[in-house]
């Protein structure tokens, strides 16, 4: 994984349209969350199947577009409610995408017949 620095974070909730590039992520920090991308930030995105996520940084003379793909398991995503931004440090935005490799984990095969011995 790539080791953020400690940057602010806002991480957009809901789905993104993951077909978007860095110009229309930029569009949707500027437009819909009255933010300036080429602030020292993070934005971070993830699609309705909660499966992929973007993050999109500036870093002085150019954006990064981070991107990555589950083979297995879902983000645990924050759903729009009444915020359509969350602020987070690094560190959460770390445990957020750790969460997913720690459900594969942790997830065991439920118990249908219990016996005592």
């Amino acid at each position: 994984m790539i080791k953020f620095s400690e940057k602010p974070v806002y991480l957009c909730c809901g789905p993104t349209d993951m077909r978007k590039s860095i110009n229309g992520l930029m569009a949707l920090v500027k437009e819909v969350f009255s933010l300036d991308p080429f602030s020292d930030a993070l934005f971070v995105f993830c699609n309705r199947n909660r499966d992929r996520i973007k993050i999109l940084e500036w870093d002085g003379d150019g954006f990064w577009l981070y991107f990555k793909r589950l083979e297995r398991g879902h983000l645990h995503w924050p759903v729009i409610g009444e915020e359509t931004i969350m602020n987070l440090n690094a560190k959460e935005l770390a445990c957020l995408i750790e969460g997913a490799k720690l459900e594969k984990k942790i997830k065991r095969e439920e118990i249908f017949e219990r016996q005592i011995l």
